[in-house]
């Protein structure tokens, strides 16, 4: 599995001048965006790790999400996204977090459908939260992989918007 390496160099490189950390929590991908992440130049400088959290009982133990509301939505929605992020930030205490949860082959549960949310926290605020849409005949590990390449070059985004207000 590669990554684009441009894309990792300038994550890195934005995480390292600016002293920040980020730490990482998945269901979706399934450690794809922590293995981007321990492929960047100097990634222990600021990467602190992640976790994935494939099941309902584990996203509300280890990432504190609402079983009541996770059983509601099967764990996908905008808001686990949004808890997962912050809660991860916090067990990692890092600067800046992302979380995925979704669907990468269609089930029931998803309405045959495959999509996935992802979050974005920045010192305690969740500052970006998408949901991503796949063809259902999209294999899972394709989607899987699109799904880390999106949220990357999102994130991406969001440090070029960050440098540009600054």
């Amino acid at each position: 599995m590669e990554f684009q390496k441009s894309l990792l160099e300038y994550i890195s490189h934005f995480l390292m001048t600016a002293d920040e950390t980020i730490s990482i929590a998945e269901s979706v991908t399934s450690g794809c965006l922590q293995l981007a992440f321990s492929q960047m130049p100097n990634a222990s400088l600021f990467y602190n790790g992640g976790l994935t959290a494939y099941t309902l009982p584990q996203k509300v133990k280890l990432l504190n999400v609402e079983r009541e509301e996770a059983e509601e939505c099967d764990c996908v929605s905008e808001n686990i996204a949004r808890t997962m992020a912050l809660n991860v930030a916090k067990m990692f205490n890092s600067d800046w977090s992302i979380a995925t949860t979704g669907y990468c082959t269609p089930i029931r549960n998803s309405s045959y459908k495959i999509f996935a949310y992802f979050a974005f926290s920045y010192k305690g605020e969740i500052i970006l939260t998408k949901k991503l849409e796949l063809h259902p005949k999209t294999q899972a590990l394709n989607a899987q992989l699109y799904y880390t390449e999106f949220i990357l070059g999102c994130f991406k985004s969001e440090i070029n918007q960050l440098l540009i207000l600054k």
